[in-house]
């Protein structure tokens, strides 16, 4: 009596199919997460653009006209006349610097400030009387605040 033994182990054809099933498993994941990362820096631009507006507003509601670019800016004015806001809200979550610009750009925020006929404001010769504020989403689109009067 002959007893055949039988060989153990996987062919190289299952091998490789499992090899691709893994690969198409692992692409998913990353585009996934990847699309989740970028939908909450979305959302966190949201959260720090809503933030500014509140402090710009109240700050109107104190002085009767808005800030200028370089007030908000400004560190020591910032500490004097906006306890409320966190330096990190004027931060993007993608940018470096925390400091506004004067158009929308990508991965900063942009703060334009004019008079009530649309020109250039100082806040001395002329008050500030309008603003918007954007943000420049991921993968397009952006998101603004303006002023509520």
């Amino acid at each position: 009596m002959k007893i055949s033994k039988r060989q153990q182990g996987f062919t190289i054809v299952e091998l490789l199919i499992v090899i691709v099933v893994i690969g198409i498993l692992a692409a998913l994941v990353i585009t996934t997460f990847t699309g989740i990362q970028q939908k909450a820096r979305n959302t966190e631009r949201q959260t720090d653009i809503k933030a500014i507006h509140g402090q710009v507003e109240a700050y109107y509601a104190q002085s009767g006209k808005y800030p200028t670019l370089a007030n908000l800016n400004d560190s020591t004015w910032r500490a004097a006349n906006m306890k409320g806001l966190d330096v990190e809200a004027l931060k993007d979550p993608r940018g470096s610097a925390s400091t506004l610009v004067a158009a929308p750009a990508a991965d900063t925020y942009a703060y334009a400030v004019t008079a009530s006929d649309d020109t250039a404001c100082d806040n001395s010769a002329k008050d500030c009387a309008k603003y918007t504020l954007t943000a420049t989403y991921e993968g397009g689109g952006t998101f603004a605040k303006s002023n509520l009067n």
